[in-house]
């Protein structure tokens, strides 16, 4: 399946509304009585690529609420957002809501989602660390992932070959040694390693690998970390990768990277498992076809000798806290990503929620770069201010001013630190 991340800051522009929705609530000790209905959002993947697990999920709670009529409604990512922060403001709420799991943090801070018992849903305990980080805010759970996408390297096996290398790297030092002769074989107006400097999500993957983080918290305060020496050392380790291999424009971010690659001046890039595939449709291919038959994915190995740290794209499913029937949409909820159809949303072409089941896929020949990919990553820091930080595009910048050497990566890091600490614990 074929998504782009949703980044936080494009639900921002939430209803005015939206900041009363918790105050307005009661505190939910279970219903008295079943409903007779219930609201569920979900966006069309679903209804386009597994409505068979949709109905699977009605067909049991009918079983258990016979009588009950289940209502749903379909949305585009860019049109489900708006029409949400709308109905939020008053009592006619969905009870299942679907979010990219970069939109729950502006929802979970402003109180419009009811805390869920962790206990009621399948799998919990192993659900995938960056989707876990996602619905958790001040130690509660607010959402239960739904599935999730992981980052890969993709790379041209005839460019790799020209070059003289006819396997995928399995080590960082490998990689690197690998781009280095993919380089020197295509020159300095080809890109070994199409990398956008302005795509933080790699950027920060770099600085998780060393054991670094954006921000830390500490007394329920977040405070910025970029100038720790991890965060020095990952920052570092990305620069020293962008200044040898990536040879496009460097205030570039990721939105097009796919295009880009399609154009065929690059050998390999590292982004969500899908742009490889869109890369290569005849749309975009630019090579002649050539893409079709020599892309190959594979997990990208980090400097610190693991695999590299990713972020994490996917879904979480949330109950709005003015639901008048939360226990029944939990059970929904479960009923939609217990085991079984986890194992639906895999056969779809998407990852599990969680690391069991994500386990054996790691030797299937189609998934099995991504979910070994997803078994190590992170997430945003769940602050406050965070929304303020995006918007700002603090790292975005911070980066594009390394790439083009306007600053050292110590004195990025060191003002990047000092912009997000004006704005991280801000609500």
């Amino acid at each position: 399946m074929k998504r782009q991340l949703i980044a936080a800051v494009g639900v921002a522009a939430m209803a005015v509304g939206l900041a009363a929705c918790g105050s307005d609530a009661k505190t939910d000790g279970g219903n008295s009585a079943a409903p007779t209905s219930l609201t569920v959002w979900l966006t069309v993947d679903a209804q386009q690529n597994w409505p068979d697990l949709v109905k699977s999920a009605d067909d049991q709670l009918t079983a258990k609420y016979p009588g009950i009529k289940i209502n749903h409604e379909y949305y585009g990512w860019k049109d489900k957002n708006p029409k949400l922060d709308s109905v939020l403001a008053t009592n006619q709420v969905p009870d299942v809501v679907e979010m990219g799991n970069t939109e729950m943090l502006p929802y979970m801070i402003k109180g419009a989602l009811a805390p869920l018992d962790t206990s009621k849903f399948e799998n919990s305990g192993a659900w995938l660390d960056g989707l876990k980080a996602s619905v958790t805010y001040n130690d509660k759970v607010f959402g239960v992932p739904y599935y999730a996408g992981a980052r890969v390297a993709t790379w041209r096996k005839d460019v790799a070959a020209d070059a003289g290398v006819t396997a995928t790297p399995k080590t960082y030092a490998e990689l690197t040694a690998d781009l280095d002769k993919i380089q020197a074989k295509q020159g300095d107006k080809f890109s070994a390693w199409y990398q956008p400097s302005r795509d933080w999500y790699t950027a920060m993957s770099f600085v998780a690998d060393a054991g670094g983080s954006i921000a830390t918290q500490d007394g329920g305060k977040w405070k910025a970390s970029l100038e720790s020496p991890e965060a020095i050392k990952g920052l570092t380790a990305w620069k020293d990768a962008l200044g040898k291999y990536m040879k496009g424009d460097l205030t570039k971010d990721d939105a097009d990277r796919y295009i880009v690659y399609g154009l065929g001046q690059s050998g390999m890039i590292y982004g969500a498992g899908w742009e490889g595939g869109s890369a290569a449709d005849p749309k975009f291919d630019k090579t002649g076809g050539k893409l079709k038959d020599n892309l190959v994915s594979f997990v990208m190995p980090g400097p610190s000798g693991k695999n590299l740290s990713t972020f994490l794209g996917g879904s979480d499913l949330a109950v709005p806290v003015k639901s008048k029937a939360k226990d029944v949409a939990s059970e929904w909820i479960n009923f939609f990503t217990n085991s079984k159809a986890q194992d639906a949303l895999v056969k779809a072409g998407n990852l599990p929620n969680n690391k069991t089941q994500l386990a054996p896929l790691k030797s299937d020949p189609k998934v099995g770069a991504s979910a070994e990919a997803a078994e190590l990553s992170w997430f945003v820091p769940t602050a406050p201010g965070w929304l303020q930080v995006e918007k700002a595009n603090i790292l975005q910048n911070a980066l594009q001013d390394i790439a083009q050497g306007k600053k050292t990566v110590e004195a990025a890091a060191k003002d990047a630190d000092t912009a997000i600490d004006a704005v991280i614990n801000n609500a």
